[in-house]
């Protein structure tokens, strides 16, 4: 199959202006782009389809370009339920750049194709409102905006005026693309359909049917058991190792259900195709190896994280398995507990006074019982005297101790806190 008939395979094309067209033309070099909103100072793994689709891309010989929207970040695109809160221009334009970075590690800027990185705060914000509405607001009928998704769902809720303007700021971008850099294909999520199909309608109006543009969707990835994508536990996984550290990314894919890990293959990872396919024999017949899981973990997490972020987090992974603590540094400890409760020792004490007060057990007659019966462990060794002492000398860096109740509950012993 070629790259267009890969994609497809793969899941990552939905709606396309013209596919006969876009086939004939990904016969030669193309430069392509997608835009991404500075909402946040880090993108997180929602983003991610689009970041390696242009990797896709550009390993074909095509340019990318990568759009941070610093203007259109001071609009937001319209949500199908409410206005969007609107933050300073500062704060995009900060969250901007830091976008701007992190783009630039996934793509390469280097060779006749190297990334073009671009903000449209930098053509945008000279353009002025008589300018916008003589030049661009002209070439857009209000039935034919009325009639897009993203807006027509919220007619009867309400939409601002700030808002309707979304789209065609968006097609002003790749009008702009396209007489800067011969910009001739944007890609996004099927949210963005709308967006896409008034850039090529303005580029046709301005420049004539001979220029001729592709606009191409995915399909927004989704859980099969109908959780939101790209969340743990309520929170973003972001692409930021300052946000979300490399054991709780690597985790986060570790754990993706069996009846969802070869969709995720195919959209996120450079596996071939014959490889994905063996994964899905795998995920068939021996389940409980997780192989897919494993590999799909492995590849991300050393694409966002290094190498030596992937080594830490199946360090960790390991230890949570084995009991082992002491392989891990305080730091990683952290890491790996990061949701366990922690509770704050000023000095040596009796394990059973410390589960009582540390609200582990509910009572001292209730931790004696556990103790007795091997149900704690503490740094990995089991505790069967009801006079054994949490030590500070014994603790990992003399600074933590962890107690484990049965088999999954935690709890963390931080030495000397408060001092």
């Amino acid at each position: 199959m070629n790259f267009l008939e890969e994609l497809q395979w793969r899941g990552l094309v939905k709606d396309v202006t013209d596919l006969e067209g876009l086939k004939e033309r990904l016969k030669k070099p193309i430069t392509l782009y997608c835009g991404f909103d500075p909402t946040a100072d880090s993108l997180h793994i929602g983003s991610l389809q689009q970041i390696l689709l242009l990797k896709r891309y550009q390993q074909q010989g095509h340019t990318p370009i990568a759009l941070c929207g610093g203007a259109t970040g001071m609009i937001g695109d319209p949500r199908p339920t409410t206005e969007r809160k609107l933050i300073s221009l500062e704060e995009v334009l900060n969250n901007a750049k830091a976008i701007e970075k992190q783009l630039a590690l996934f793509l390469s800027s280097e060779g006749d194709n190297a990334l073009i990185a671009v903000n449209n705060y930098d053509w945008l914000s000279k353009v002025s409102i008589l300018d916008f509405l003589r030049d661009f607001g002209k070439h857009f009928n209000i039935n034919y905006m009325i009639a897009k998704d993203t807006i027509s769902s919220r007619l009867d809720s309400g939409i601002s005026f700030t808002e309707f303007t979304y789209t065609i700021l968006q097609a002003v971008d790749w009008l702009h693309l396209y007489e800067t850099y011969r910009c001739e294909m944007q890609i996004g999520g099927s949210d963005q359909w709308g967006n896409l199909t008034s850039g090529t309608e303005l580029i046709r109006k301005k420049m004539g049917d001979q220029s001729k543009v592709f606009g191409v969707t995915s399909p927004l990835i989704t859980n099969s058991d109908g959780s939101k994508f790209g969340k743990s536990e309520g929170a973003n996984i972001w692409l930021d190792p300052k946000r979300t550290d490399a054991y709780h990314f690597y985790q986060y894919w570790l754990n993706v259900a069996d009846a969802d890990i070869i969709d995720f293959m195919k959209r996120l990872s450079f596996c071939t195709v014959e490889e994905i396919e063996r994964f899905a024999l795998s995920v068939a017949s021996e389940p409980h190896l997780r192989k897919a899981q494993k590999a799909l973990a492995e590849e991300l997490t050393k694409l966002v994280h290094g190498d030596e972020g992937y080594e830490t987090a199946l360090r960790i992974s390991e230890v949570l398995f084995s009991g082992e603590w002491r392989k891990l540094g305080v730091d990683e400890l952290q890491l790996a507990l990061t949701d366990a409760p922690h509770i704050a020792v000023n000095e040596d004490r009796l394990l059973v006074d410390v589960l009582v007060e540390g609200k582990i057990a509910s009572s001292k007659r209730e931790a004696r019982e556990w103790i007795v019966n091997g149900s704690i462990t503490v740094n990995g060794i089991k505790m069967t005297s009801i006079e054994d002492v949490l030590k500070k000398e014994d603790a990992i860096g003399r600074q933590l101790s962890v107690i484990r109740k049965g088999k999954k509950n935690y709890f963390v012993i931080e030495h000397d806190a408060g001092e």
